[in-house]
């Protein structure tokens, strides 16, 4: 399929989409690209950070709806025990062999150049602290990078450097759309403090019914690895607790580095965006969901959604021909 970012072949302006990093709250870039699809807004890059380079990878080799109906039917909580529970000295997880599982299931993209749409992730150098951008190669191994959180997940080495969570320099970067030569850069930010609201919104859809995947095969799958991730989370909660030792009182070692991840991203967000603003800004109404609040799938799908049909006037009157 020939990539729509050659210019010489449009008459139109094209669009980059950025999908910011957020952990759970990354489900709500299903609902925004949704509603982007809705309104016939074409996509012609895609920019991501951690969670929001594993959903925009998936939607640029054609997986998005194989992926929403995986986590609209897996129980959240279980979402960690995919990770290898291994304890290393530089991270509590070792995500490789389970990333795989979550991402081959949906696609079979293996390199940058298998995706349909060009894609480009954003990690830290935990050396230098610089922003790297990867973009070639293979997808997995970008995706283990971009989505290492610090201390949490072991850092990853990529051509001699090891990299971590983007999200440590970049959580939403407008700057990797902007060097992908988009002409309207749409970024969706998902750690705003705007408080959510629990009912549901007006332009948000109906409930969708979590439906089974229609291949049988996948179907199979499914119900195996849910049997094996129920014993693999029992096991995680007994390992965690048998290593802390600590009171119930007390914020638990997850809950701890991710809230304080959030309070970081949240405030970079703010200064990355006042120096390099992109043309329109969405930020879904995730203010009260935690990062690790992994069984909120569809109330954040519903709210990525609500907050591109929020902004799609202003979306269609920057796409207008000059």
């Amino acid at each position: 399929m020939t990539p729509l970012h050659a210019k010489t072949t449009l008459s139109r302006k094209t669009v980059g989409l950025v999908l910011g990093s957020g952990s759970s709250r990354g489900w709500a870039h299903i609902g925004a690209i949704e509603a982007l699809e809705e309104e016939k807004i074409p996509i012609d890059y895609i920019a991501g950070c951690s969670v929001g380079s594993y959903v925009g990878a998936i939607y640029a080799s054609g997986g998005l709806k194989s992926l929403k109906q995986f986590v609209l039917r897996m129980d959240g909580k279980k979402i960690f025990s995919y990770f290898d529970v291994v304890f290393p000295r530089s991270g509590v997880l070792n995500g490789t062999k389970r990333l795989k599982e979550l991402f081959s299931m949906h696609t079979d993209a293996a390199d940058f150049s298998d995706l349909q749409i060009p894609v480009v992730m954003v990690a830290t150098d935990l050396a230098t602290g610089k922003k790297v951008v990867l973009k070639s190669g293979g997808i997995l191994e970008a995706l283990r990078a971009t989505m290492s959180i610090p201390g949490l997940f072991a850092p990853v080495k990529v051509k001699n450097r090891w990299l971590v969570d983007g999200g440590l320099v970049d959580p939403v970067p407008v700057g990797a759309a902007r060097a992908m030569e988009a002409d309207v850069v749409i970024a969706v930010d998902l750690n705003s403090g705007i408080a959510a609201r629990k009912k549901r919104r007006e332009t948000a859809r109906p409930a969708v019914k979590k439906t089974g995947n229609p291949h049988a095969y996948k179907n199979e799958l499914f119900g195996k690895l849910t049997a094996y991730y129920e014993t693999a989370e029992s096991s995680f909660t007994h390992k965690i607790s048998e290593l802390l030792k600590k009171e119930s009182s007390t914020p638990d070692i997850i809950e701890t580095v991710m809230t304080s991840i959030n309070i970081m991203q949240e405030r970079i967000t703010r200064i990355n965006l006042a120096v390099e603003p992109p043309d329109v800004l969405i930020q879904p109404r995730l203010g009260l969901l935690k990062m690790m609040d992994f069984d909120q799938v569809e109330h954040s799908i519903e709210e990525g959604y609500a907050g591109v049909k929020d902004k799609i006037e202003d979306i269609k009157a920057l796409l207008e021909p000059v």
